[in-house]
Formats: C-alpha cells, sequence, structure tokens
C-alpha cells in the first residue's frame, strides 16, 4: 500500500513538495456533462433537493478517504493526483501543517515534476482554472472528513459558458449582484447563484480581472466551521 500524503500547500505554491502522494490516479479533463436535452422533469428527478450539489462526479458531502481513492482527479495534467494538507484555518489555531490529525484539511490536485511536485489546474467546463481548492472538515460526534466546500477561479468566458450550463442542468438561477468594498453600487458584481435544500452554487463574476469565481457549498458552512474551531479550543483546554 503507497502511504498516505498530506503535504503543506504553501509548498505546492511555491511548485514544490517532496513527499510521494498515497494513490495514483488519472485525471479526467472532460468537458461537463452534457445535459441539454433532458426534459427539466428529468433533472429534477436526477438532482432531487436533498442531495448535495457534485462537480463533475464529485459531490459535496463526500469522505475525504473516498477523495483520495477514487479516480476522480479532475485536472490536467492526465498524472495528477489529489494532494491534502492541514487546511489554514487549524493552522490558524496551532495545527501542524503536515498532519491527517486536524479537523480542517484543504486539498489540491498536483502533479510530479523532474524537479518536484506542482500545483495542477482543475478543469471547469473544459478549460484549466487558474486555481482551485477542496475543504474537508470533521464535525463533532464523527472521525471522517466531509468535503463541504470547492471553490475554482476561471476566466469570464468560461464562466459565461459554465452560466448557461449550469442553468441548463438546474434550472434558471437566482441572479443578483455583490458590491465589495472596492466596487460602487453601480460597478456591483454580477452573481448567480443555484441551491438546494442542502447545498448552493456560486458563480460570481469579477470584471475588473476578467474572471469568475465558481463556489460549491454545502448549507451553513459558517456554522460547521466555527463548531471545528470550537471543537478544537475545547480539547486543547482539556489538553492543558
Amino acid at each position: 500500500m503507497k502511504p498516505t500524503l498530506f503535504a503543506c500547500a504553501l509548498a505546492l505554491v511555491t511548485g514544490v513538495l517532496s513527499l510521494t502522494p498515497f494513490v495514483t490516479v488519472h485525471a479526467d479533463p472532460v468537458a461537463h456533462d452534457a445535459g441539454g436535452s433532458k426534459s427539466k422533469a428529468a433533472d429534477q428527478k436526477r438532482h432531487p433537493q436533498d442531495t448535495p450539489f457534485e462537480f463533475r462526479g464529485i459531490p459535496l458531502g463526500i469522505t475525504l478517504d473516498a477523495f483520495q481513492a477514487g479516480a476522480t482527479v479532475r485536472a490536467t495534467p492526465i498524472d495528477s493526483v489529489p494532494v491534502c494538507e492541514t487546511d489554514v484555518i487549524a493552522g490558524s489555531l496551532g495545527m501542524s501543517l503536515k498532519t491527517r490529525e486536524s479537523l480542517t484539511v484543504a486539498c489540491r490536485w498536483a502533479h510530479q515534476q523532474a524537479n518536484g511536485w506542482a500545483i495542477s489546474r482543475a478543469v471547469v467546463d473544459g478549460a484549466p482554472a487558474q486555481d482551485h481548492m477542496l475543504r474537508f472538515a470533521r464535525v463533532s460526534g464523527q472521525t471522517t472528513f466531509r468535503l463541504y466546500e470547492m471553490s475554482f477561479v476561471i476566466d469570464e468566458g468560461t464562466a459565461a459558458d459554465l452560466r448557461h450550463a449550469l442553468a441548463d442542468r438546474y434550472g434558471v438561477p437566482r441572479a443578483g449582484a455583490h458590491a465589495s468594498a472596492s466596487t460602487s453600487a453601480s460597478n456591483a458584481l454580477p452573481v448567480y447563484e443555484w441551491e438546494n435544500a442542502v447545498s448552493s452554487i456560486t458563480l460570481r463574476f469579477l470584471p475588473a480581472t476578467r474572471n469568475a469565481t465558481l463556489v460549491y457549498l454545502l448549507k451553513a458552512p459558517d456554522a460547521w466551521v466555527k463548531s471545528v474551531v470550537q471543537q478544537w479550543k475545547t480539547s486543547s483546554v482539556d489538553a492543558s
């Protein structure tokens, strides 16, 4: 059995990792599933309201073990593998970065080069994303990590095409605008959101950078992460 890898994403950002991944799987940079010919009734049957959204076969709520063991790498180059580390949320609380003994874990896809490891590019709607992150957490009473967030940075052209694909798959989105601290009300950022009873997909356009962010999220993630933080603080007090 190959050893499990939990490498530091900070090292990934610089393009260098020194450990061996615990599993090798092949990437699948195929574009999003074609669903345009499906009727809305059939689509609703395939995507019930109590089922978390999924990104190209990777559902929110999947366990970390299942994510790492499955052949569901959605990145390029084709020999990319999932590489995970203690999330910055847990790192800021004092948890060691290169360990599985954490309450929150962040994963990216990476590939091996002649001089080490480098971040791969997630494939979104058939195009390489500029950045990506998948976050897992352990909630109270559970020992397994579960995926609660997937985030991607993509170019606006891919985002425009993806907006139509998501609308075709999940229905008309809730459209709105978000004014950040650096934007005026007249220059608010276009936002499109799809949601069901347990999860949401948010596509936010960033005109100033000609990019967009795509975020898959389980409902009530703030409460989830806060519970994780509280668990860590409580366990730290008990251990002292």
